[in-house]
């Protein structure tokens, strides 16, 4: 089955080429050029993977990442022209996965939205499930329970407790989190991974913040899991 790729970016000299280029990379591609257009296909089309501008008119892009918070295996990477680090912080706490900045090498952006791929799909461990109190992951299908209710996390998200939970105790410096999970250099460096535990940490309300803990100093682990 082809992967879905949704392209949104109200410049259609931008989305028009993005788009040419992913289809000629075989990916099945939806282009629209405004984020109430983007929300609506992410809903419908159910990309994979949504490479979304951040200034569009109706809704932005960090808006559309908000309305889009709860999905599963939906990655996201926005495009932004503002090179301003609290910018690509905001992009990452409202839930994508990765950002570039314009002007941007289409070949790179085709990089990263493979390994983004990548990512969703690798293999997981071999456990069934992994229970940690009140908590049930099960790896294959990338679910998550909290008293037996379904808890949606974005990719990141997912793979961030998958490692830690698959690795109980074992305490990850920010950087070994960083490489694990995101797999490149970002120019936001490690409060990325500060971003994703306290979105996790909420999300997962009460039994997070039992089982993630922070190592100050050095970073995080899980722990209360059962073998």
């Amino acid at each position: 089955m082809n992967k879905r790729i949704l392209v949104a970016d109200d410049e259609p000299g931008i989305a028009n080429p993005i788009s040419y280029a992913f289809r000629k990379e075989g990916y099945e591609v939806v282009t629209v050029y405004d984020g109430q257009a983007a929300l609506d296909q992410a809903l419908g089309f159910r990309p994979h993977v949504i490479v979304l501008d951040v200034m569009m008119p109706k809704l932005t892009g960090y808006e559309v990442c908000k309305k889009l918070d709860n999905r599963a295996n939906m990655g996201i990477i926005l495009l932004t022209v503002k090179n301003d680090i609290v910018d690509k912080i905001v992009g990452l706490e409202m839930g994508a996965d990765d950002y570039m900045t314009k002007p941007f090498d289409l070949r790179e952006l085709i990089a990263r939205v493979k390994a983004l791929l990548r990512r969703l799909d690798k293999k997981e461990p071999e456990e069934e499930k992994i229970v940690a109190g009140a908590l049930t992951l099960l790896p294959k299908p990338r679910t998550v329970l909290v008293r037996d209710e379904p808890v949606e996390l974005t990719p990141k998200e997912f793979d961030l407790l998958l490692l830690l939970l698959s690795h109980p105790e074992r305490v990850y410096t920010r950087d070994e989190l960083l490489d694990a999970v995101w797999g490149l250099e970002y120019a936001a460096g490690t409060r990325t991974v500060d971003i994703h535990m306290q979105r996790l940490r909420k999300k997962l309300g009460d039994t997070g913040q039992h089982l993630l803990q922070t190592v100050f100093g050095v970073g995080y682990k899980a722990t209360g899991v059962r073998s």
